[in-house]
């Protein structure tokens, strides 16, 4: 995983081109990058990123940020039931409680 300025960069090998490609994960516009050598794929990868960045600054734009760290989740009423429950008795807020178990499973 690469990562420049707050973004983040998923790199795959393609053995038959003999090539690395990637994109970027955190943005809903589609930005990818390519390289022979891990130099190249990583310079690949911060040049796109600089040019997203240029690019939204002409166009007068706002870049995507990565994330905001606000998470809207829906779940099943007796499922949100139980995590509350699980929070209460661990003297924990659900958002705390919730974000210890995501934590934990990355």
């Amino acid at each position: 995983m690469l990562t420049y300025k707050g973004y983040s960069g998923h790199v795959d090998y393609d053995d038959e081109a003999r090539i690395f490609h990637g994109e970027v994960l955190d943005l809903k516009d589609v930005i990818t990058f390519q390289g022979k050598s891990v130099e190249e794929i990583e310079r690949a990868f911060r040049d796109s990123i600089d040019d997203y960045l240029e690019f939204c600054k002409k166009r007068g734009e706002k870049p995507d940020k990565p994330f905001s760290g606000r998470m809207m989740l829906r779940l099943p009423p007796d499922l949100h039931r139980k995590a509350y429950l699980s929070a209460r008795r661990e003297g924990k807020s659900l958002n705390q409680w919730i974000a210890e178990k995501l934590e934990g499973a990355g």
